[in-house]
């Protein structure tokens, strides 16, 4: 009356199942290197170097933001607190090599001395250039080299939070790739046929994407920040011209900031 079932037909589930666990377990990150051919490791390579050179250059440039922005109004309100240029210009040249500011001013009060010696020993630089317009040309100079000094690795985050998931993407594309190859060479699309080129697609694409989001959101924060940065280097140019052109600051006027 009762039909029973052979030892066979009940253990196939349960191979199965062991089969489809042991299937699971290539698609770690160990087997994944075991598994590179020469373009995988090529893209592995490439997003391990992007993500390396990212993090230092968010690290280096949060480092160098935090230090500048942090001595930005000691170096500004001690230049305008001193009774005399000259002490004020010795404070300036004690400041650390890396401080933009400071050496804005140095550049201005160079200008106005080497305008001065020019004039005094009757050179043509006097004649085509007034104190004030030679004054502006040496502001410009030093706002504009400090502002790219301020941009470095800026381009790499930009490249990097762009590129990096494209990168991945061309992994996730060429383990695919491999997953319909051994499908086709063994005849079947079991787990353990596509589980490991299946595994490498998916690491690779989040390998892709760690790689650009930090990328990205510390580019948006530099550059926001540089932004601050700028609007002060503009607001201390055009005080310190007027300082130097006419030889009083001229307070309450700052430049517009868009």
């Amino acid at each position: 009356m009762f039909q029973q079932t052979p030892a066979s037909d009940a253990a196939a589930p349960a191979l199965g199942g062991n089969a489809n666990a042991m299937a699971m377990q290539q698609m770690g990150f160990h087997d994944l290197l075991h598994n590179f051919d020469f373009l995988g490791w090529i893209v592995f390579v490439v997003l391990v170097a992007m993500s390396f050179s990212s993090w230092y250059f968010i690290i280096a440039n949060a480092i160098r933001n935090s230090m500048v922005r942090g001595r930005a109004d000691g170096v500004i309100n001690g230049f305008w607190s001193n009774n005399s240029t000259q002490d004020a210009i010795r404070e300036l040249e004690a400041q650390p090599k890396g401080e933009p500011f400071s050496k804005i001013a140095l550049d201005a009060a160079s200008a106005v001395a080497h305008h001065q010696q020019a004039s005094a020993s009757g050179g043509r630089l006097a004649e085509s250039l007034s104190r004030s317009e030679f004054i502006d040309r040496a502001l410009r100079q030093a706002v504009a080299r400090e502002s790219l000094r301020l941009e470095g690795g800026m381009t790499l985050l930009a490249t990097v939070g762009s590129s990096a998931p494209f990168i991945g993407l061309l992994g996730t594309v060429w383990g695919i790739y491999h997953a319909l190859i051994r499908i086709a060479a063994s005849g079947n699309a079991s787990m353990e046929a596509v589980a490991g080129p299946v595994g490498e697609a998916l690491i690779m694409t989040a390998f892709g994407l760690f790689t650009a989001i930090p990328a990205v959101l510390a580019y948006n924060f530099f550059t926001r920040s540089n932004r601050l940065t700028y609007a002060r280097f503009d607001e201390f140019a055009h005080d310190l011209h007027d300082f130097f052109a006419t030889g009083a600051r001229v307070e309450g006027v700052a430049p517009t900031q868009k």
